[in-house]
């Protein structure tokens, strides 16, 4: 033994192991996932897909078959795009502030972009697009409204929603005619209702998740003054400490001695009150 210390000669103990940066010092590692990754550059890539996806439907006056086919194509990808990032980011522990921000402003920019353009062309009632639109600004809305409580899950009828519009919608970017023109007006119906009720349900959901978080804030605010004060994990309550000649405060010497010969009643100590 040369009385070094492992770390001072370059040893792989733990005391070797040099601090992972925004870790805590002497805890494990934390992988922070990189901004560049697979997931985010998905997003990324749909982004850039929206002015490319306006271009190409509205070049010819919008109704050029050729163009408004470029322009499926390229809404096609964005939203296969949208499947995949999401899944990525889940599966390999690739979420970043970057991807929780951005992934829902493509969504909603290629969706919003197409159904604005498709009104403007005069395929689709802007009733229809209010409709939709509304709804999806309203939820992202609300989902703030109730971060503090919780999160909204993503539910299966809303997942339905997102897949019948996306399919609405690309039928309506082709220039479709004859039996499919009237099949994807049943579509774009479908994905109407949808939107609708499951907007309806995410509002119940918001509402019963802000009831139940302000209850429990209300619970625990009430607890210290039912319970007496909280302590920290792992502490041990105050004890009373004891006077000199061996009696508690609060306790005169008459209420010590009858304590220590058995006999007589110790005098009631005042209540105090607790804030």
């Amino acid at each position: 033994m040369t009385g070094v210390p492992a770390s001072a000669a370059g040893g792989s103990g733990a005391s070797a192991a040099k601090p992972v940066r925004g870790g805590k010092p002497g805890g494990p590692a934390v992988r922070q996932a990189s901004l560049w990754n697979v997931a985010n550059l998905l997003t990324m890539v749909r982004l850039l897909l929206v002015p490319a996806f306006v271009a190409l439907l509205l070049t010819g006056g919008g109704y050029d078959p050729a163009w408004r086919s470029l322009a499926w194509a390229a809404f096609a990808i964005a939203m296969i795009t949208d499947l995949f990032d999401g899944h990525l980011a889940r599966t390999y522990n690739l979420v970043t502030d970057f991807g929780k921000i951005a992934d829902p402003i493509a969504d909603k920019a290629i969706m919003g972009a197409a159904l604005i353009c498709l009104s403007g062309l005069g395929d689709l009632p802007w009733w229809v697009t209010a409709v939709i639109l509304a709804r999806e600004l309203g939820i992202t809305v609300l989902r703030f409204w109730v971060i503090r409580f919780g999160v909204i899950p993503a539910s299966r009828g809303g997942k339905l929603k997102t897949l019948a519009q996306g399919t609405a919608v690309g039928m309506y970017v082709l220039a479709l005619t004859g039996p499919l023109a009237t099949l994807r007006f049943w579509v774009m119906a479908l994905a109407v209702v949808l939107t609708v009720l499951t907007g309806l349900d995410y509002i119940q959901q918001a509402v019963v998740l802000r009831r139940r978080g302000r209850a429990a804030q209300a619970r625990a605010l009430a607890a210290p003054g039912e319970h007496g004060p909280l302590l920290p994990a792992g502490a041990a309550p105050e004890t009373e400490p004891v006077s000199g000649d061996g009696t508690l405060p609060g306790f005169g010497r008459a209420a010590g001695a009858a304590h220590e010969s058995g006999g007589g009643e110790a005098a009631p100590r005042e209540p105090v009150e607790r804030e």
